[in-house]
């Protein structure tokens, strides 16, 4: 089979939501498809510091801060922080309309005092929210937001209680920034991603390939949930986790068991990655 340019989000797909471990199932399915020759990226919306201790298993690179930071190797291919003006707008129209924030630089994350609170007395979840719960919980090096001291911004995960909150800093900021808003069951909460429009994971994606030399239709994406949207539909083949998002459900060309039932492994197998199909 042709070498193939492989792209894994992490939480939700490589691993459960909130962790920095992968089933050694994965693992072991993804050195096996290294040692056939194909190549195996992560494609998440961690920055490097979050991403670091899932990069250190094994990969040949990243696309990182959902597409605003791209590694192949040792070469930096993408570095789009906001610019002073954008962060300052950002960070203030938030704050002004009592949104949490979680603001990630390139080697450190912060968050807003009272967003654990929050979270905890909300209703309902997806893997987003589970996400950011656990990396609070478990100390994912997510620093109170007190602790900031101005180093360039590439992405804000935001959350609130209405999407009315959201309208005034939509107004300002929406011709530079996408709102990337996750799907949630109950509509108890509102949480989502202030990513810039200059780059999405989509175009990490295809960065990489050109950067390698892969076409479209030699690149597989895993993703579980909207934000991995830009990513399926850049790559030749999306395979969507069973238990994520159905709206990218129905983009995907296939479907895999979740991560507690060894689907990226099975997903391997099936696709003849390891080969062992």
């Amino acid at each position: 089979m042709n070498k193939k340019l492989i792209f894994i989000d992490i939480d939700g797909t490589l691993t459960v939501p909130g962790s920095n471990i992968p089933p050694e199932s994965a693992l072991s399915a993804i050195r096996q498809a290294r040692e056939a020759g194909h190549k195996v990226f992560l494609c998440t919306g961690r920055n490097l510091a979050m991403l670091s201790p899932v990069l250190a298993y094994g990969f040949d690179g990243a696309v990182a801060s959902g597409g605003g930071y791209v590694l192949s190797g040792d070469s930096v291919l993408f570095d789009c922080p906001m610019t002073a003006d954008q962060q300052e707008d950002a960070l203030r129209l938030f704050a002004e309309n009592g949104i949490f924030r979680t603001i990630e630089a390139k080697d450190a994350s912060y968050c807003d005092d009272g967003m654990g609170e929050f979270m905890a007395r909300i209703s309902g979840g997806n893997s987003e929210l589970l996400r950011w719960r656990k990396a609070l919980e478990q100390d994912l090096g997510i620093m109170p937001i007190r602790y900031y001291d101005g180093r360039p911004i590439y992405k804000i995960v935001f959350m609130c209680e209405k999407r009315e909150q959201l309208n005034p800093v939509r107004e300002r900021l929406e011709g530079e920034f996408n709102f990337l808003i996750q799907d949630v069951n109950d509509g108890s909460y509102i949480n989502g991603e202030l990513v810039n429009r200059r780059f999405d994971k989509g175009s990490g994606v295809r960065l990489t390939a050109e950067h390698l030399g892969f076409a479209r239709e030699d690149c597989i994406g895993f993703g579980d949930s909207m934000n991995d949207l830009e990513m399926i539909e850049n790559v030749g083949l999306g395979v969507c986790m069973s238990n994520g998002s159905p709206e990218l459900m129905k983009r995907c060309g296939m479907v895999c068991p979740p991560v507690e039932e060894d689907g990226l492994a099975r997903a391997f197998e099936q696709l003849g990655l390891t080969g062992q199909a």
